[in-house]
């Protein structure tokens, strides 16, 4: 089903800010607002028609039913139809009209209403990707203060920086372009590019990145990059590509749609055509095309397929694992190879103390020692700071007012603790360490670097999951076959291009989350036979007899009701835990890949 969508206007950012985040409403879609009628007027209808109410008084609600859910999938269809293409959704619109006109219009009602919530569900998915995608361009301010040769500076659209320019990037703004550092010392949040939870140290020569959010200290920094061709810009373009990409299975899926939709209607016109060359009447063979339409059609099959996968949604999503659509919960199922992000993923991405160690000959013990760093560091606000703050209350140590204290991005804070002069230092200074800084190139290249090790896993015959939490994962998450996002710090970019979600990043989840797409995928297949056997009974009977319409309809109905049922079994708690016992086991690596390394 198409999905059209509309630009809304984002409300413009402070200086140096963030734009507001873009989230499409539910309700903001016309798709949605015309699915939602047709489900109110048809769960209307219904309970009236069961309890004998005279037709006026359930007739108007069913038409309506069929308008508001019908006349936009019709619509297209019509459209598809100039451009000499015959799609599903316009052949169920065929058939529910077909239906309504031999007196069943409950049955036609039911299909209208399945595929305009299909087409809701689908607009939606559409304009939640574009917003995320549109919100992280949004992470750059809309404006920068340039300086001037004269001294003097002046505010402009980022858009307008060239190569060259120099800005100026106050205490708390965002930096407007990639650049290097030219004068200044700060601290730099890129968390919201790397996924990195510590802020990280920038002076003089250093790189920053357009979007990431400035510390305490003030930068100028000269600009190395247009905007278009930012480390933001560059990984929404990534992110793009990969999400327009089409899987195998879903271009097989659109050639069988159109042969099914063709043989559907050359079938219903023969079934009707052929007995009128033999002198049948119009009415009887009207009538048996009719039925035929009814019971060929495909909601014994649809139900078939979405009770199982969307039990297994459910289920994963009271254990805390939200899967966005039934493709990616059939999709993990197929999965043979995972590839996980470190920091966020594996790691917590918040630093902790793990060990004490006071200098022989200082006169502090443990406590001692944690108690006077506690308290210097109490008023920073660095995740390092609030580390060893978060130690010694877990130890119940009381903290001394600290006073006179002073930061200095990159080396550490200081205080007055009791009259002592207190000082913390970051580790690496303490030690005389040295590491190296990332290249100009490193976040855009690591990206780069993920989706194409992703590519070529899927080359090689693996069907890889991704699981990762940042920004810069972002493009092997839409690349990948498959992509996890852990939830609690994760990005939003990360969590909207990822096709499922862990809540409280539990690892210990995923692999059961995949047994029980295992488990759906076979319900599937059952049903898929359910189905099939009910179809083609049903359509030999009324091609090669006389199929009595009301045990058409019973024989359609009663194939729907025994495969939504049996999809269903994956709602209990016994399902989920008979996954997580029966959980995939790892596999072996292909010799090739093993030699390769």
């Amino acid at each position: 089903m198409s999905a059209t969508l509309t630009e809304r206007p984002a409300a413009a950012a402070p200086r140096g800010g963030a734009a507001p985040k873009r989230r499409t409403r539910v309700f903001a879609l016309a798709e949605a607002r015309w699915a939602a009628a047709a489900t109110i007027a048809f769960l209307t209808a219904l309970p009236l028609q069961l309890t004998d109410a005279p037709a006026w008084a359930w007739g108007p609600l069913y038409a309506i039913a069929y308008v508001t859910g019908g006349w936009e999938p019709g619509w297209a269809g019509l459209r598809a139809l100039r451009e000499k293409t015959l799609d599903v959704d316009l052949l169920m619109i065929v058939a529910a009209i077909g239906a309504a006109s031999i007196g069943q219009v409950m049955d036609g009602a039911l299909l209208i209403v399945i595929f305009a919530t299909s087409g809701a569900l689908e607009a939606l998915a559409t304009a939640r990707t574009q917003d995320s995608v549109r919100g992280l361009l949004d992470l750059a301010p809309t404006t920068a203060t340039r300086l001037l040769d004269d001294g003097g500076e002046e505010t402009v659209a980022t858009e307008d920086l060239v190569v060259g320019d120099t800005i100026l990037i106050r205490p708390g703004e965002r930096v407007g372009a990639d650049g290097r550092v030219l004068d200044g010392a700060s601290e730099i949040d890129q968390a919201t590019i790397t996924g990195e939870p510590l802020p990280a140290a920038k002076q003089q020569g250093d790189e920053v990145f357009a979007g990431t959010l400035n510390g305490t200290g003030a930068l100028r920094v000269k600009v190395e990059r247009d905007a278009s061709d930012s480390v933001i810009a560059r990984i929404v373009a990534m992110v793009e590509e990969a999400s327009e990409t089409k899987a195998p299975t879903q271009l097989f899926i659109e050639r069988v749609e159109q042969r099914y939709s063709l043989g559907m209607v050359f079938a219903t016109l023969a079934v009707f055509l052929v007995p009128l060359a033999f002198g049948a009447a119009v009415t009887g063979s009207l009538l048996r095309a009719m039925t035929f339409m009814i019971v060929a059609s495909p909601c014994a099959v649809v139900l078939a397929t979405m009770p199982p996968l969307l039990s297994a949604i459910a289920n994963a999503g009271r254990h805390g694992v939200l899967v966005k659509s039934a493709v990616v919960m059939e999709r993990l199922g197929q999965v043979d190879a995972v590839a996980l992000d470190k920091t966020g993923t594996l790691t917590e991405g918040t630093p902790r103390i793990t060990d004490l160690l006071p200098l022989t000959g200082s006169g502090l013990d443990e406590d001692e020692l944690l108690a006077l760093a506690g308290a210097a560091e109490h008023p920073s606000e660095h995740p390092l700071a609030r580390a060893v703050v978060d130690a010694a209350r877990r130890r119940g140590l009381d903290l001394p007012v600290a006073e006179g204290f002073a930061s200095t991005p990159g080396i550490g804070v200081t205080a007055t603790v009791s009259g002592a002069v207190i000082a913390v230092g970051a580790p690496a200074r303490l030690l005389d360490g040295a590491a190296d800084a990332p290249s100009t190139e490193a976040e855009a290249t690591a990206a780069a670097v993920a989706v194409a090790v992703a590519e070529e896993l899927e080359r090689d015959g693996r069907k890889v999951l991704v699981i990762g939490d940042g920004v810069n994962d972002a493009p092997a998450l839409a690349a990948a076959h498959t992509g996890i996002a852990m939830g609690r710090a994760g990005s939003d970019l990360a969590l909207e291009t990822a096709d499922a979600v862990v809540v409280r990043d539990e690892l210990a989840t995923v692999p059961t989350v995949i047994a029980l797409s295992l488990a759906a995928r076979r319900l599937v297949v059952q049903n898929l036979v359910i189905a099939s056997v009910f179809i083609s009974g049903l359509v030999v009977w009324d091609l090669v007899a006389t199929l009595p319409l009301p045990l058409g309809v019973l024989g359609h109905e009663g194939s729907t009701v025994i495969v939504g049922l049996n999809g269903l079994r994956l709602l209990r708690e016994s399902a989920w835990k008979r996954a997580g016992a029966t959980g995939p086991r790892p596999v072996q690596e292909p010799a090739r890949a093993r030699r390769s390394r």
